[in-house]
């Protein structure tokens, strides 16, 4: 990730600069570590012929804690960069998604973050993922600081924290799958991810 003040940008040039997929799963058979899978970095074949990164279904499964059930697909810890938990208050997201043989299922693709306290989906602005394509622009929302935009969906330690908390000092964020009958199946591909901070 390319962290420079007011922009953290992904551009996938050079590896898939630590975005991975959870397997709740596999967690639950390893004694209840954490088990991340790192996605597959191409380095050609996404918009402009630019870098992207993909996962799929062997490497998710439902995170049955999370109410309702949440597929996490793609996913970053700021540590894992080397980054301290950072302030999304606000900031706005440019992405591009792309499915490939993708089943949902009912599902929606949200975006969420993470901190000390919990998750958060911004499940007001479902995504919507082009069918074995890249759209011709970006995906772009923003992260309003608003609870009645997001859902709370685990409070760590059963602790609920304030969406404000969160956001302030996010640890990490990603996309997720929310809604589905039976688990996502299929690819989720992404290029050019872009978090534009807001002026102090």
């Amino acid at each position: 990730m390319t962290s420079r003040p007011g922009m953290l940008k992904n551009s996938f040039t050079k590896g898939p600069e630590a975005w991975c997929s959870y397997d709740y799963h596999a967690s639950m058979v390893a004694g209840g570590r954490n088990i991340f899978i790192l996605t597959t970095w191409e380095r050609h074949g996404g918009p402009g012929d630019a870098g992207y990164v993909w996962a799929d279904h062997t490497r998710w499964s439902a995170d049955t804690p999370e109410n309702p059930l949440s597929i996490l697909p793609l996913l970053f810890y700021c540590g894992w960069a080397d980054e301290d938990p950072i302030d999304l208050r606000n900031a706005e997201v440019s992405v591009y998604l792309r499915g490939d043989n993708l089943r949902l299922d009912g599902a929606d693709c949200l975006f969420w973050v993470h901190g000390a306290g919990g998750r958060w989906h911004l499940n007001s602005q479902p995504l919507t993922i082009a069918d074995a394509e890249w759209g011709s622009e970006p995906i772009r929302f923003a992260l309003p600081d608003d609870e009645s935009l997001w859902h709370h969906s685990w409070p760590r330690n059963h602790q609920s924290q304030p969406l404000s908390q969160i956001l302030g000092a996010a640890h990490s964020f990603g996309f997720s799958f929310i809604g589905f009958s039976s688990e996502v199946t299929g690819r989720l591909s992404m290029s050019q991810f872009e978090i534009t901070l807001p002026s102090p």
